[in-house]
């Protein structure tokens, strides 16, 4: 599949069938993650795969949406601090480098068949004292993951002269 064409299939899907995410679909897709790059190749990320009952009931109150508890997968993405790297300005790039990594895992997702959301608008707290979060690392973004029940919606997008100069 032609790049252009994967990331016109990716969309935020916000309803999953029941069906079970293959295993090797999991390794595939966080294989993908690990060859994400990152500044000064740091690496400066956690990624949790929760996919038991009791876990996901207890993520799932963390972001309380119908829509959300519907996912059969999900994977938390964390910033390690303190191991991000931190530019001569003092500006950090954890944020950045997550954001990379959890794009492929997005993408790398699509290319397997299975839809994700970027869901950030989630309680951090919350979700670092129910999974026991070291206090280094910060929760960034919850990924739901698993085969789509719903169909995209068509993608409005800025017109290339806007965003191009």
């Amino acid at each position: 599949m032609r790049f252009l064409d994967l990331t016109k299939q990716r969309y935020s899907c916000r309803s999953y069938q029941e069906r079970a995410v293959e295993k090797e679909k999991i390794e595939y897709v966080m294989e993908c993650v690990r060859m994400s790059p990152s500044a000064v190749n740091r690496q400066p990320w956690r990624f949790r795969v929760v996919e038991s009952d009791a876990d996901r009931q207890r993520l799932c109150q963390c972001y309380n949406r119908e829509w959300f508890a519907t996912a059969p997968t999900y994977i938390i993405a964390s910033v390690l601090h303190n191991e991000e790297w931190v530019r001569s300005d003092g500006k950090h790039h954890g944020n950045i480098d997550v954001a990379i990594a959890v794009e492929h895992l997005c993408l790398a997702a699509a290319e397997q068949g299975l839809g994700t959301c970027w869901v950030c608008n989630f309680d951090v707290e919350l979700c670092s004292r129910l999974f026991d979060i070291p206090a280094n690392e910060e929760v960034a973004v919850l990924i739901p993951i698993g085969y789509a029940a719903d169909e995209p919606k068509e993608k409005v997008r800025k017109n290339i002269d806007a965003i191009v100069m």
